[in-house]
Parts: structure tokens; C-alpha cells; sequence
């Protein structure tokens, strides 16, 4: 077998699904469902062991959001813990601005938005 068919293949729905995993402290909804995550790369190292760097932007409810070390964090975290991930890098980005048009219908269901 060579390197490439030992590699995990790693898609953007299995980092998004990671990333669900991480709750908003205040809004008790995930990230993704709020609408937090605007993009998911994913890289190729090179240099390094088998496996992809996820490039994730991602944007907070407001720019002073007290959680917002808390999300990266998390967001870090589940989406290393995706096989074939070797690296995370998450940007923090304001533009465009959050808006509460950004969340699914899950998300407005539980936070009782309707």
C-alpha cells in the first residue's frame, strides 16, 4: 500500500460535523448551527507526516464575545480530533459581520426564533 492509499481521506462535512461538537456557552447552540463557521479548508502539508492542515475562518455573535477564546479553543480541538487531521488553524474574521440570518432553522427552533 503506498502513503496515499494509507492516508484517512478527510472532507469538509467530517470537520463540520467535528465542530458541532462545540457548544456556545451562552446560546447553549453548536457553532456550526449558529452560523460561526464560514469556511473549511482543507490543505495538504507537504512536509509533514500523512494528512491535512483544516483552515477554518470562523466569526463570533459579536466582537467582544466573552466565549470567543472558549470557541476557538473547541473548534481546535474537535476538529484535530477528525483521523487525517494533523493540523488546525482558526482565524477569527468580523467581515462580513455575524447576523442572526446566518443560523439554520435547528438552531432558531431551539433558541425559540421564529
Amino acid at each position: 500500500m503506498n502513503e496515499t492509499e494509507s492516508r484517512p481521506i478527510v472532507t469538509e462535512d467530517h470537520v463540520r460535523e467535528a465542530l458541532k461538537q462545540v457548544i456556545d456557552p451562552e446560546l447553549h447552540v453548536n457553532i456550526v448551527d449558529l452560523g460561526l463557521i464560514y469556511l473549511i479548508d482543507l490543505r495538504e502539508l507537504p512536509d509533514q507526516a500523512p494528512g491535512v492542515q483544516a483552515y477554518i475562518e470562523m466569526t463570533m455573535t459579536s466582537p467582544m464575545c466573552p466565549a470567543g477564546p472558549q470557541l476557538v479553543g473547541g473548534a481546535k480541538q474537535h476538529a484535530g480530533s477528525v483521523p487525517g487531521v494533523v493540523d488546525v488553524d482558526v482565524k477569527v474574521v468580523m467581515d462580513p459581520p455575524w447576523t442572526p440570518d446566518r443560523m439554520t432553522e435547528d438552531a432558531r427552533d431551539q433558541l425559540g426564533m421564529f
